[in-house]
């Protein structure tokens, strides 16, 4: 099938090599311009655009697609249907009808739920326990169209945002492929149902420890790897990349109650936090007795203080 493909991160790359690697023709690949990134502020391809380049594909990195000469180039191309997966750049009206079976977006969830831009952490955040991909019909909402496939994937105790976007981002390219193979009926979503995944932000990423211990566990895994759940001890950031929750353990909240070679075991304001992996500001990661031995003596300390 003659396609554009419109997609930015790892996310949506999983996809376009999927639909490549079934043959499909990729007319156009559409991606954000390249950005500034890492400590030396170089500009930095997207993962879609490698991609398109890796396979000879013809690309184009608009930073809108409201004027007339990019539209232009859209219908030009002839495609009967547009696949987009986390492309960050919103469609007009007039691109969402050009192509014959429409555009097609591959969202990591199982929409209404968490309709957005950050499913994946606000599943991982709220406690679900199953999330999946959704092959929609795009058309002017926010994720608001009809649902042409739904498969689910259950969420494990151990999944953080890093595993749940992989498991995620190989199911979306199978179910893209599936949802291209033959004609599939369209089903509304049911508005009243929707909840919004809001984009993170690095405030959220602070933790609070008179919060419960296992609403920081899930917080741990929802921003790992970005931006990492943060803390303090003595005037240092500390990101925690791994940690489980514990009952009792009374004790003051964000207060050291046990550091050894397996854990540093922090009170909340209900139960405790064992952590496992974290990494101080400027440092590398570390396990908890790597950072026990290097630190000292821990007992009596108070984290976010």
């Amino acid at each position: 099938m003659r396609l554009i493909f419109a997609g930015t991160p790892g996310f949506a790359a999983i996809a376009l090599e999927a639909l490549v690697a079934a043959g499909h023709e990729i007319a156009l690949v559409l991606t954000q311009p390249d950005r500034v990134a890492g400590r030396g502020l170089r500009l930095r391809a997207s993962a879609v655009k490698e991609c398109a380049v890796a396979h000879g594909l013809r690309l184009l990195q608009p930073v809108a697609l409201k004027s007339p000469e990019i539209q232009r180039e859209l219908r030009d191309v002839g495609a009967e249907a547009m696949i987009v997966a986390a492309y960050g750049l919103i469609l007009p009206s007039e691109v969402l009808a050009m192509p014959a079976r429409g555009c097609l977006n591959i969202h990591a969830s199982l929409l209404p739920r968490w309709r957005g831009a950050a499913p994946i952490q606000r599943a991982l955040l709220e406690g679900d326990r199953e999330t999946g991909i959704s092959i929609m019909q795009m058309d002017a909402g926010l994720d608001t169209g009809p649902v042409l496939l739904q498969e689910s994937l259950a969420i494990t105790e151990d999944d953080t945002a890093h595993t749940l976007h992989d498991r995620l981002a190989a199911l979306g390219a199978r179910c893209v492929l599936h949802a291209l193979e033959r004609r599939l009926e369209a089903r509304a979503q049911d508005a009243a149902s929707a909840t919004y995944a809001a984009k993170i932000t690095k405030a959220e990423a602070q933790i609070d420890w008179s919060h419960p211990a296992q609403a920081i566990a899930r917080q741990v895994r929802a921003f790992n790897p970005d931006p990492g759940a943060a803390t303090t001890l003595d005037g240092v950031r500390l990101k925690i990349w791994r940690a489980q929750p514990l009952g009792g353990h009374p004790g003051a909240p964000g207060s050291v109650l046990a550091a050894d070679a397996g854990a540093l075991v922090v009170a909340t304001g209900e139960g405790a936090l064992a952590i496992h992996e974290l990494q101080p500001a400027g440092g590398k990661r570390l396990t908890a007795s790597a950072y026990i031995a290097g630190r000292g003596r821990l007992a009596g300390a108070r984290l976010g203080a």
